[in-house]
């Protein structure tokens, strides 16, 4: 049985990277999908998150110490791996851009709600004004049902809540960094009237 799961596993993440990967034409795509899976934030998050699953012991079957943490750690790769995958691939056929776009607002409460607004809704590529981002939601729902394949049964559900509350808050830390970012750019006495 562990076996079986094993294949479709394989299986079913490599068909996500095959389609992917021929829907994927642009290569600045395929630089955001690797930057997306193994750059440094990105193996960060899966480090936090495995950290957090290890100290929840979630799930139990993996038990503790580092095989159980390298396990959960593995787990949220992939499961990164196939979010992006999908997004990319969904993204691409609804014309979805996701590049980030300043909010162009002042205040912390205008940015934070631009900032939880663009989890949901990107610009389009094809035409002018925006979308729902299905690529978004569709990658969160997809790599929700297909980790379960390598996950053990006390896993059962979907998954989906915590990845797309895991992209507002994302988006919105890197809201607060680019300000950040920005202010420290400035000259000391450009503020000074």
């Amino acid at each position: 049985m562990k076996a079986m799961r094993r294949i479709i596993s394989i299986c079913c993440v490599s068909s996500v990277f095959a389609a992917t990967l021929a829907a994927t034409t642009e290569e600045s795509r395929l630089s955001r999908l690797k930057h997306k899976i193994f750059s440094g934030p990105a193996l960060a998050r899966s480090a936090a998150g495995a950290g957090i699953a290890h100290l929840r012991d979630h799930p139990y079957e993996w038990g503790g110490g580092a095989a159980g943490y390298a396990k959960r750690f593995a787990s949220s790769i992939g499961t990164h791996a196939v979010n992006g995958a999908i997004e990319m691939g969904v993204g691409e056929w609804h014309h979805e851009d996701n590049h980030y776009y300043p909010s162009g607002r002042s205040g912390t409460w205008p940015r934070l709600k631009f900032a939880v607004a663009n989890t949901f809704v990107v610009h389009r590529e094809n035409q002018p004004g925006r979308t729902p981002a299905i690529g978004r939601l569709s990658g969160a729902f997809g790599a929700g049902l297909i980790s379960r394949a390598w996950q053990p049964a006390s896993t059962a559900g979907i998954g989906m809540g915590i990845a797309v509350a895991a992209d507002v808050g994302v988006e919105c830390g890197s809201r607060v960094l680019a300000q950040a970012s920005q202010a420290r750019a400035k000259p000391p006495w450009q503020g000074l009237t």
